[in-house]
Formats: C-alpha cells, sequence, structure tokens
C-alpha cells in the first residue's frame, strides 16, 4: 500500500466518525455516497454533547458537494432519526430532492417527525420491515405566546410540511393530515406510527426492502442514465 493510498484510507475513515458518510465503488465502475442521518437532527440550538445529532452545517455541504462531484454516480440516505429541527430537517431534504443525481432513501429502525420528509426527498424511497415512522402536528419547546399570531404560525409551518411530503410520495393529502392529528394511538400525543408495510400501503415510502433492494434500484437508475446519455 502506498502512501497516497493510506492517506486516502485515513481520509474515508475520518468522514465516517465525523461526518457518518461513505463512498463505495463497485464491480459495475458505480460510486455511491452513502450519507447517514441519525439521532437528533441539530439546527440553530446545539443539542447537548452526549445526545446522537446529525449536524445540517456538515449535511448540506456535503450534499454540495456530491452533486458537482463528477466521480459519484449516486447517493443513498441511511435514517434512523427521531426528529429535532424543523427548519434544518427541511433544509436538508430540499437539498436531497434537488439532486440531479439518482438518490434512495432507506429508513433504518426510524424516520419520525422530520425524519418523514427527509425519507421522501430521494427519487425512491424504502422502508425495512421493522422500522417506524411517527406522523405528527408541528410542536415548538419553549417559551411560546398564547396569541393568535402563534397558532398562525404553527400551521404555515406544518403546512410546509404536508406540501413537501405531497410532492415526494403518493400518500393523499387528507390521509396525511388525518394521521397528522389522529387521538387515541399516541399515549401522550396526537398523531399515528405507521411501520414498514403500513408506510407502503399509505402511499408514504415507495417499497419494503433492505439495503441490497436500494442499491439494487439504484445501480438500475445509474445504468439508465448512463445508457441514455
Amino acid at each position: 500500500m502506498t502512501e497516497k493510498d493510506i492517506e486516502q484510507n485515513e481520509q474515508e475513515v475520518s468522514e465516517i466518525i465525523e461526518l457518518g458518510s461513505a463512498r463505495t465503488d463497485d464491480e459495475c465502475g458505480h460510486s455511491i455516497h452513502a450519507l447517514t442521518i441519525v439521532g437528533q437532527i441539530e439546527g440553530h440550538q446545539l443539542l447537548p454533547p452526549d445526545a446522537k445529532s446529525t449536524k445540517y452545517e456538515h449535511v448540506l455541504p456535503q450534499l454540495a458537494a456530491i452533486e458537482e462531484a463528477a466521480d459519484i454516480d449516486g447517493l443513498l440516505v441511511l435514517l434512523n432519526t427521531v426528529g429535532g429541527d424543523i427548519e434544518a430537517g427541511l433544509g436538508i431534504a430540499e437539498m436531497i430532492s434537488g439532486m440531479s443525481k439518482p438518490t434512495v432513501s432507506l429508513v433504518l429502525g426510524g424516520g419520525h417527525s422530520i425524519g418523514v420528509p427527509l425519507a421522501v426527498a430521494a427519487q425512491r424511497s424504502f422502508i425495512t420491515p421493522s422500522a417506524a415512522m411517527t406522523i405528527h402536528p408541528v410542536r415548538l419547546t419553549g417559551v411560546v405566546l398564547g396569541v393568535s399570531q402563534t397558532f398562525d404560525y404553527f400551521a404555515k409551518i406544518q403546512e410546509r410540511i404536508v406540501e413537501f411530503v405531497m410532492r415526494g410520495s403518493n400518500i393523499e393529502r387528507g390521509t396525511f393530515i388525518e394521521m397528522m392529528l389522529r387521538t387515541g394511538e399516541l399515549a401522550a400525543d396526537v398523531g399515528t406510527v405507521l411501520y414498514g408495510r403500513d408506510a407502503v400501503d399509505a402511499g408514504l415510502i415507495d417499497e419494503v426492502g433492505g439495503l441490497s433492494d436500494a442499491l439494487r434500484w439504484l445501480h438500475n437508475e445509474i445504468n439508465e442514465r448512463k445508457g441514455n446519455s
């Protein structure tokens, strides 16, 4: 192994540790960038140091670099998130949905709250049979003024999420809003939990599958685009 190879390996290990991303090359010559979005999505407010988080200031430039990199053919987004900052999550989702390269998402474990837009942002979405997704109304922590303007603000934020999910999935608008406001399913909250097959049947996610299924779709899409170019 040459010194250049050692440096490259060290850089790849550093990216996995610091940014939760890795790049793979297969026998077909396709280069896939794998990006993990895990824990809580951290936005403008810092989370406690012992909280597992995905920082949007790390993810956004990565996505821009992937889109511009001539030697990267596609993006695989691995999701296991409890949600987090709405603005940051929507920002990441918009970046993914705006990419020209083939993108696929895979929900592993959970794609809760703002994880729902992140899951449907890719051109194709997969969910494992045991994974879960929680749909619920917008909630803010901290001091909130109990005035009509505050509730209008909540409604506008919620509408942004609904509109994005409508663009990226096949779920009916009325069905999604009904799930968001459903009572009686969550013990201490309003909303709905969907598991693997349920999320697909509702039209939220495209397919039930695992890593090999997501990668197979991605490689097929890359082959089709290269064949048409």
